[in-house]
């Protein structure tokens, strides 16, 4: 297997599936996926307060650096339709997600969703001043052909919003330092190894962007957002899997009160990055 962005050889990693980059530090995955049920309904209940708050964030941003008369906006992948819904205020919005039931939940709430997949589900020639993909990019095989497929779908002077995992961030370091000696737990959870859509790229901000670049793409705008809040912490960390019922307690305490405030001396573990289409 070659680096799908260096080209360079890649080296075996921390598990059977796990590969890794020496030149660029992509970090690819390998997963047997099994058909499972969606676990999106967990998701939200775990990560609502979080995630609507980075979709307000990046929101802000995408007004910020999208061209000044940019109106439409692509949301693919819109499962629930949070990002749907703080973008509307700003802009002419559309989501595209393939999982039928989520796509009727955000419908049901009046956000504009095509059920299918990016660009299938749109009309020939369709075409959108901004594509934004939060938390999507990363599960897609292919990505140079979504990168390809979202360069098509933009207007002349197109804004692509990527938000994503970053390699450089503080827990995804430690889980592959605790994965070293033996602890796989933290490395398989951020992978989301046995998930129904587990992750198969880790980027940096650098590695990515020279990606996006190479097909078609201009970096405008790159920073982090919140990976963690107090708020929603024992759910995120308890609604997958079984509760000890002492360690978890422990566990969360030690999250809350010691380690969330390191993190924030650190670099975060979610990246957004802002192209313009050239």
């Amino acid at each position: 297997m070659t680096c799908i962005i260096c080209y360079a050889p890649l080296k075996a990693g921390l598990s059977g599936w796990h590969r890794t980059c020496p030149g660029c530090a992509y970090e690819g995955a390998a997963h047997f996926v099994t058909p499972a049920a969606s676990d999106e309904d967990l998701r939200e209940a775990s990560l609502n307060a979080l995630r609507q708050e980075n979709c307000r964030t990046v929101v802000a941003l995408t007004r910020q650096f999208a061209a000044p008369r940019a109106n439409t906006l692509l949301d693919v992948g819109s499962a629930h339709g949070w990002f749907l819904e703080a973008a509307s205020c700003a802009f002419d919005v559309l989501g595209v997600e393939p999982d039928e039931a989520l796509a009727r939940q955000a419908a049901v709430r009046g956000l504009p969703v095509r059920i299918g997949y990016f660009p299938q589900a749109l009309a020939e020639g369709e075409q959108f001043d901004i594509i934004v993909l939060n938390e999507v990019i990363e599960h897609i095989p292919d990505i140079r052909a979504a990168l390809r497929d979202c360069h098509q779908r933009l207007a002349p002077d197109g804004t692509l919003v990527l938000n994503l995992p970053s390699s450089h961030g503080l827990c995804y370091r430690l889980s592959k330092l605790f994965a070293r000696f033996g602890l796989h737990a933290p490395f398989d959870r951020l992978w989301q190894k046995g998930m129904p859509s587990p992750h198969v790229h880790y980027f940096n901000p650098a590695n990515l962007t020279r990606l996006v670049e190479r097909e078609g793409f201009t970096l405008r705008h790159s920073t982090e957002l919140a990976a963690v809040k107090k708020e929603g912490m024992w759910r995120w960390m308890t609604v997958f899997g079984q509760v000890h019922p002492f360690k978890a307690p422990l566990r969360y305490l030690g999250m809350r009160w010691v380690v969330l405030p390191l993190m924030r001396l650190f670099p975060s573990d979610i990246m957004v990055c802002i192209y313009r289409k050239r």
